[in-house]
């Protein structure tokens, strides 16, 4: 759940959320041993970075077969000893497990850091099996709760301030990028009662985090326009 709350500081209202990154399950494709593990939790990764190996001895050994078979139906098509169809199905077995031996090779599909490992080099997996989570740290947002009279204000891709308390009142660039169309409920986890029974509308802040110094967890109170010119 997304805590928030409103915070009142020196007149100024902050709302508090907590930050969140896109984050990506990667999981096994296919069934085999963990042979080898390129990565660990909190290491940076690049888009097609290789993570981990797995074994894939019977998919290695299907993909040889599948390309002898397709290299002696090339030569049948050209003498035009088999049909289309026939040749056509031969390649198509060697495509599909050429494609498997590739998800053997288990690769980062994006730039950014692993948070969790979930196995060890030796252990079986099978397809579905997760084997890391991983975040762009650079896509960092946060769920503010705005009531209406508040919200009816605010635009999207209008700029923010967001502020980090533990790090003396430092502050980021925050920008609107979505704004709820239907009201809810304060959520449950606000600190009074009296807040827990207001309409409020979900409101998205991304924030700029080129230093990565946000980290998903964190809580950023954010500050918005008093007044609109």
């Amino acid at each position: 759940a997304v805590a928030a709350k409103l915070v009142l500081f020196k007149n100024e209202f902050r709302y508090a959320g907590t930050i969140e990154a896109t984050k990506v399950d990667l999981p096994a494709r296919v069934s085999s041993v963990i042979s080898a593990l390129n990565a660990k939790e909190g290491d940076k990764v690049q888009a097609g970075q290789s993570l981990l190996s797995l074994s894939c001895e019977d998919y290695t050994l299907s993909a040889k077969l599948a390309d002898d078979n397709h290299k002696r139906a090339e030569q049948l098509f050209k003498d035009g000893s088999i049909s289309q169809q026939d040749y056509d199905a031969v390649k198509n077995k060697k495509d599909d497990a050429d494609l498997k031996v590739s998800w053997c090779n288990v690769k980062s599909p994006l730039t950014g850091t692993i948070l969790t490992k979930y196995h060890e080099s030796g252990e079986m997996v099978t397809p579905g099996t997760k084997l890391f989570t991983l975040a762009d740290i650079k896509d960092i947002y946060a769920y503010i709760y705005v009531p209406q009279p508040k919200v009816a204000t605010l635009r999207l891709q209008e700029k923010v301030s967001g502020i980090l308390p533990e790090l003396k009142g430092r502050t980021f660039e925050g920008t609107i990028t979505w704004i709820a169309d239907e009201a809810e409920f304060t959520p449950k986890n606000v600190q009074t009662e009296a807040e827990r029974t207001r309409l409020v509308y979900a409101v998205k802040v991304a924030f700029k985090n080129d230093d990565e110094t946000l980290k998903p967890g964190m809580t950023i109170e954010v500050t918005l326009p008093t007044e609109r010119k």
